[in-house]
C-alpha cells in the first residue's frame, strides 16, 4: 500500500514538472502607426455673365 502511494506521489511530481510556460516578450521597437492623410477640398463657383450682372444690379439679393 505504501509503495502504491509512493509511486503515485512520484508520478505526480514528475507530471507537475511538465507544465506549459507562456511568455509575452515585448518587441525592441515600440509599435507606431503612421497615418498619412491628405484631404484637399476645392469648391469652385463659376457664375455666368448674366448671373454676375444680376448680382451687381441687386446687391441685396444675397
Amino acid at each position: 500500500m505504501k509503495q502504491k502511494i509512493l509511486i503515485c506521489l512520484m508520478a505526480l511530481g514528475a507530471l507537475s514538472g511538465c507544465t506549459i510556460k507562456h511568455q509575452v516578450v515585448p518587441g525592441k521597437e515600440p509599435i507606431s502607426f503612421n497615418i498619412n492623410v491628405n484631404i484637399n477640398q476645392e469648391i469652385r463657383v463659376r457664375l455666368d455673365k448674366d448671373v454676375e450682372d444680376l448680382i451687381t444690379d441687386n446687391p441685396d439679393l444675397f
